[in-house]
C-alpha cells in the first residue's frame, strides 16, 4: 500500500488561496451592489425629470397669466373702473442715448 503524502503549503501560498477565495465571493457581491446603486439613480433621475417637467408646465401657465394681465386692454380695463382715463398727450416719452 501506498502512503499518500500530505501536501504542506508555503505561508505565502495560503495566503494567495485565501484572497483567490474572498475576490471569488466579492465579485458577484459588488456587481450587484453595482447595479442596484446604478438602479436607484436611474429611479432619482426619472423623478427628477418629472418634478422638472411639472414646475416647467406651471412657469409656462404663470407666464402666460402674467402677458394676459400686463396686456394694455388688461390695464386701461382695470383703470377705467377706477376713474381712470387714457390720455394720450400726458404720455411722454424719453429716450435715453
Amino acid at each position: 500500500m501506498a502512503r499518500r503524502r500530505k501536501v504542506k503549503f508555503l505561508r505565502i501560498e495560503k495566503l494567495m488561496m485565501k484572497f483567490c477565495i474572498l475576490l471569488i465571493v466579492l465579485m458577484p457581491a459588488s456587481s450587484v451592489f453595482g447595479k442596484a446603486m446604478l438602479s436607484k439613480s436611474n429611479i432619482e433621475v426619472e423623478r427628477l425629470k418629472r418634478e422638472i417637467s411639472m414646475k416647467s408646465r406651471k412657469n409656462q401657465s404663470l407666464m402666460m397669466k402674467v402677458n394676459e394681465l400686463r396686456s394694455f386692454d388688461n390695464i386701461q380695463a382695470i383703470a377705467s373702473r377706477q376713474g381712470l382715463a387714457y390720455n394720450s398727450a400726458n404720455v411722454k416719452v424719453i429716450d435715453i442715448d
